[in-house]
């Protein structure tokens, strides 16, 4: 029987690492001057990193018997924890924010550390799945242009497959690598009947060569050769024989000069003698569910939120301890967008009189933020005055900065609560003074958050807070909004009218 005694070598090599006795290279990490050299051990480096094998071989020592290596673009931080799992295989995430556990992880691949790049995709999937989705287009771009991200290419893959909208749809859609492109239209069960998905194939072949006519009546011979060669990769991959008739005829015709003539011939045959055989690859159709999925952007129609921002928004309307994390049980119906009805307070409450159960959503300007809050109560354009309710809440819902949301609920602890201001004749609507809008919530920079007795804790960092009623626009606490969402929220098995 062996025995292992990992856990004194981890410490014994730590040790070392800090005392720096008998180094024989200095790395100096980041810029000056905030730059820091790291005295480390060559052999150490060289038998448990194959980018410091590689890199130390080509660099001589100086006079001092030291190797002398500088990396600008790793950041102190990153290298101290990468340094420390080289020495001693420890690793501690607990207190990282999501977006350096990946800026951590594109450094780990970058220096050939295949161990930690498995392990951290490992835990971002298993552990920090909605900060993925909340950043989708950025996640997965750069799973492809890095290269070994399998994990989480398999982990976008599978959510495109069954919310193709996420990518196609996307601002980035157009940018997307063409190898990310092919591993999306090779998928049996992708959720998008053939010609859609030659739509978008072509769609981002032509964005690759912008010189292209936009009118394709005046496409020349050399305008299809352009095109064919841009898509000669994805061009195998389509299934031809799985376009409707009017797909043939409508979207496939068309194009007919990219594809090669026997295909197009054989096309041209299984449309007209279907049971007549043929030598062209007949790639076999897709897995289209019977029951359709529900579209994650369709399910609800915001421009601010996630459909699993949805979901912890109704988990906490059911005061559920554990967020619902598929099947939402309500439906969320948008009422007001800023955007589409106007900013100003009076025009909310025109539009939202006389409605319950509704939630407001808010993206903060110039921070990201995304601040709102669950009216349980009817909207009320013809009294001002406060309202109790012991369902309201307030919240801030997570982010890229935001590691977790923050939910604030009623404090039971106050027996004379008013949780629900309203009042149009001075242009307010507020969560007692955890959250208050006033006026023109683009323009007017006079909403803002505040320490309040009623609702249990404050929405807002400390330093955003306003220690007065009322600020005036020029005080930090003040804030505009890019956009205004207000939903009215329903159980899906309840949608009576409102």
């Amino acid at each position: 029987m062996t025995t292992k005694f990992f856990d004194r070598l981890s410490n014994d090599l730590t040790q070392l690492l800090e005392n720096g006795v008998n180094f024989d290279v200095t790395i100096e990490i980041g810029e000056a001057p905030n730059s820091q050299i790291f005295k480390v051990h060559s052999y150490i480096l060289q038998s448990r990193c194959p980018y410091f094998k590689k890199k130390f071989n080509e660099i001589p020592f100086n006079d001092d018997h030291v190797k002398v290596l500088k990396m600008s673009d790793i950041s102190v931080k990153l290298f101290n924890i990468i340094i420390k799992y080289i020495y001693g295989g420890i690793i501690s995430l607990e207190k990282l924010e999501n977006s350096i556990i990946f800026d951590l992880l594109i450094a780990s691949n970058e220096l050939e550390l295949d161990e930690l790049v498995e392990y951290l995709q490992t835990h971002l999937v298993n552990n920090n799945s909605s900060w993925l989705r909340l950043n989708f287009s950025r996640i997965y771009q750069t799973s492809y242009q890095v290269k070994n991200f399998k994990i989480i290419q398999n982990f976008c893959n599978d959510i495109i497959v069954k919310h193709p909208n996420t990518i196609f749809e996307s601002e980035n859609f157009l940018t997307l690598p063409e190898d990310a492109l092919i591993s999306i239209i090779k998928q049996d069960d992708l959720q998008l009947d053939e010609g859609t998905v030659w739509e978008y194939v072509i769609q981002w072949g032509k964005a690759k060569n912008t010189t292209l006519p936009t009118n394709i009546e005046e496409w020349t011979s050399e305008n299809f050769v352009t095109l064919k060669q841009i898509l000669k990769q994805c061009l195998p991959h389509v299934r031809y024989f799985s376009f409707s008739h009017e797909d043939v005829l409508d979207k496939l015709f068309p194009y007919q000069q990219i594809l090669e003539p026997k295909l197009w011939f054989d096309i041209n045959t299984k449309f007209m003698t279907p049971n007549r055989s043929i030598s062209s690859i007949i790639l076999p159709p897709r897995k289209i569910l019977t029951k359709a999925l529900p579209s994650r952007n369709t399910a609800f129609p915001s421009k601010i939120i996630t459909d699993e921002h949805a979901l912890e928004i109704s988990s906490w309307i059911d005061k559920k301890e554990i967020p619902f994390t598929e099947n939402n049980p309500y439906k969320f119906e948008l009422l007001v967008k800023g955007s589409r009805d106007g900013f100003d307070i009076k025009t909310i409450y025109e539009i939202c009189h006389k409605v319950s159960n509704t939630v407001i959503i808010l993206k903060v300007e110039g921070t990201g933020e995304i601040l709102g809050g669950y009216n349980p109560l009817e909207w009320d354009k013809n009294n001002n005055k406060w309202k109790k309710t012991q369902d309201s809440f307030a919240f801030s819902l997570k982010t890229e900065n935001l590691k977790n949301s923050i939910l604030s609920r009623v404090n039971d602890g106050v027996s004379e609560s008013s949780q629900i201001g309203y009042h149009l004749g001075e242009s307010w609507f507020s969560f007692s003074y955890t959250l208050v809008l006033m006026n023109n919530l683009k323009t007017s920079k006079n909403c803002y958050c505040r320490i309040d007795k009623d609702y249990r804790e404050p929405i807002r960092s400390a330093e955003l807070l306003s220690s007065i009623h009322k600020p005036p626009s020029s005080d930090k606490s003040t804030f505009n909004v890019e956009e205004c969402e207000i939903f009215k929220v329903s159980k899906k098995n309840d949608l009576r009218p409102y």
